[in-house]
């Protein structure tokens, strides 16, 4: 005789938290149609890997008969308070007992049954395993066009090149890893960029991440979706950018900062004539503008590094490291004292030459600006050299 969903499920969630191989873990705002669905599919697929498991049901305010539903077929229901889907998800994570998590929607949009085959991949020895629906295939209806065919593509692309993440599909909800992996991930975000974040800090993390063909079926909501395009969609563009301070901010400030200080050292002395094209005084501008905005740019770049650092030890950055390590509050201040004394200098000349002659300085414009440069150069680099020495000092006083 075949076994009722509800006695499958008792069977299979009572076993002591030391014994417990898998969790299933889903975030639930209002699922009362497809929640039993989703919990019959991953008992099922305890029974058929002859694992032990329990489902872990994060409720996240739920007004229908969520809970009830939950409770009724024997799953474990975590209360979430703080709303969005990062927030759930991370409730109930930490309250999985199983060697093995997987998480996926409780709409029916992810074949709960299919579960195995990310436990394979766990087994394989990878620490966190992501589907990918464009190479499993997405039913009909299942994805809106906007979606399918311009924000996921596009933001998976760009988390590629942005973090160097091997994954295809960053925004896929089904995806499994092991639990003692999942501190070395060190979640953050409450709402949906809750799916990037994951993978990003995998992968500085150095952890062993596999894809493996996910099928997105049309859900099974009468209600329309929680998740808003262009809010959600911003979301994920802003943690892959703000995370990513290589793209963000050192490879435009060093760009910015390069091509600056090479116009500044080929026009310091005067005007130039090149490929018969007059570059004066405007280019110097430019120049010394591009090396400033170079300059703090780059600052910046190194201070976001150092508090990703400070809040995820396990990344591997070699630049971070060395400003937490390597930094020297005393070189930055000779460096940039060093600089403002040879603006003040050069300016101090000009001065006695103007006190001496009088007349036109026109002459002298060019290395006046050069003067203006370094100086503002050397006091950003000295007050900068404080704020980044507070943020490194708890790492020792040097």
């Amino acid at each position: 005789m075949q076994t009722s969903p509800h006695k499958t499920l008792r069977s299979v969630t009572c076993a002591e938290p030391a014994g417990i191989r898998v969790s299933a873990v889903m975030p639930c705002l209002d699922e009362e149609r497809t929640l039993a669905t989703c919990i019959g599919k991953a008992v099922a697929a305890f029974a058929a890997m002859g694992v032990a498991g329990e489902v872990v049901v994060a409720d996240n305010g739920s007004a229908d008969r969520s809970i009830a539903v939950a409770t009724s077929l024997g799953a474990r229901v975590v209360n979430v308070a703080k709303r969005g889907y990062g927030a759930a998800l991370s409730a109930g994570i930490e309250a999985a007992r199983g060697e093995f998590v997987i998480i996926a929607d409780a709409d029916d949009s992810y074949d709960w049954s299919t579960l195995s085959a990310f436990v394979d991949k766990l087994e394989e020895g990878n620490d966190l395993v992501i589907g990918n629906r464009f190479l499993g295939g997405i039913e009909a209806g299942a994805m809106p066009a906007l979606h399918r065919y311009l924000g996921n593509p596009l933001l998976s692309w760009l988390a590629r090149t942005v973090h160097g993440a091997p994954i295809g599909d960053f925004h896929c909800g089904m995806r499994a890893f092991r639990r003692d992996a999942y501190p070395k991930i060190q979640m953050r975000t409450s709402g949906m960029e809750f799916a990037t974040e994951m993978i990003v800090n995998a992968v500085n993390a150095g952890l062993a991440i596999a894809e493996i063909p996910t099928k997105l079926h049309r859900d099974g909501r009468d209600r329309p979706p929680h998740l808003r395009a262009f809010r959600d969609g911003w979301r994920h563009l802003r943690f892959i950018l703000t995370y990513g301070p290589n793209t963000l901010y050192l490879a435009p400030g060093i760009t910015c900062f390069g091509i600056g200080l090479a116009l500044v050292v080929l026009l310091a002395a005067g005007p130039v004539t090149i490929f018969g094209r007059y570059f004066g005084i405007h280019f110097l501008a430019l120049a010394c503008a591009l090396t400033l905005v170079g300059f703090n740019v780059i600052h910046y770049g190194v201070l976001a590094k150092v508090i990703a650092l400070r809040r995820m030890p396990l990344q591997r950055d070699r630049l971070g490291r060395w400003a937490l390590t390597g930094f020297s509050l005393e070189r930055a201040l000779i460096v940039g004292s060093c600089l403002v004394c040879c603006g003040f200098a050069i300016d101090t000349a000009l001065l006695f030459k103007w006190l001496a002659h009088g007349g036109s300085m026109e002459s002298t414009v060019h290395v006046a600006f050069v003067s203006t440069l370094a100086i503002v150069l050397g006091v950003n680099l000295c007050l900068g050299g404080f704020l980044l020495h507070l943020l490194v000092s708890e790492h020792g006083d040097r």
